[in-house]
Formats: structure tokens, sequence, C-alpha cells
């Protein structure tokens, strides 16, 4: 999918190391027209933000497990606050390493 780059998301934040590398993932992932340095931490990645729709997150769900090593189900009640930013993501990832 090609996702156009929008003003949310345009960096506010500095990004890890880590960070980067999983805007990397995400960004090579989903094919989308952002550069990885560009992407805010903090952005929203459903919807407003980077502008995932419910099939990037499961592509991205799938892509996350595959470089990771780590399960991202469906029907985990915490998804909407994992997947709320790159940052979360990041931070559920690291604490399931």
């Amino acid at each position: 999918m090609n996702k156009p780059a929008n003003g949310a998301v345009l960096r506010h934040g500095a990004l890890t190391a880590e960070e980067l590398e999983l805007a990397r993932l995400i960004v090579s992932a989903l094919n989308l027209e952002v550069q990885a340095e560009d992407i805010d931490p903090e952005a929203p990645l459903y919807g407003e933000g980077l502008g995932l729709d419910s099939i990037d997150i499961l592509e991205l769900a799938l892509a996350v497990s595959r470089a990771y090593g780590i399960k991202l189900r469906s029907d985990d009640e915490n998804n909407r606050k994992i997947f709320s930013s790159l940052r979360s993501l990041n931070r559920h990832i690291r604490q399931r390493r």
C-alpha cells in the first residue's frame, strides 16, 4: 500500500535507535511513502497520524512477529494501546523480548 506522507507524520520528537529500526520495518513492510526518520514517535499509527488502516495493522503485526519473534494477537484487549504510536509499539516489543 502506498500511503501519502501527511503533516501529522512529521517528526516532533527524536527517535531512539530502536524506534528508528521499527520505523524502518513499518515503512518497508507497508511500502509507505515517508522516510522512517520523519515519523513522529508519538503520532497515532492508526487513522490520523501515520494513516494506517486495519489491514495495515494486521500486516504490521505479522512483520513485527517475524522480525522480533513475538506474537501480536488480534484479540488482545490492549491492541489499541499497543498500536497507539510507534513509541508504544516499540515499548511493547521491548517488554516481550
